[in-house]
């Protein structure tokens, strides 16, 4: 993983409200519609659209669309790279 890919998605998970979206991905067990961050973060839509783009954007989230629903999971292959990355420093 090069530097420009983890200074942008440690930068992405640096924000108290993207950290709770991904804590309450990281619950789910399966993908999550973005109406339901929505619901469990008690952040308006648009806010919460702003979020869910800059974790797609930085790689650490991954959207797919099905219908009218886009779904995000946790890029899981990032987070292993992130957390090498941060051992390292260890």
């Amino acid at each position: 993983m090069d530097e420009a890919m983890i200074v942008k998605a440690a930068n992405a998970i640096s924000d108290k409200h993207r950290m709770a979206i991904l804590m309450q991905i990281a619950r789910q067990e399966c993908s999550i519609c973005c109406g339901a961050i929505q619901d469990l973060t008690c952040l308006s839509q648009p806010t919460v659209s702003h979020h869910i783009k800059i974790l797609v954007d930085s790689g650490v989230l991954i959207s797919s669309k099905e219908g009218r629903n886009v779904n995000l999971t946790i890029n899981r292959e990032m987070m292993k790279q992130l957390s090498m990355f941060f051992l390292q420093l260890s």
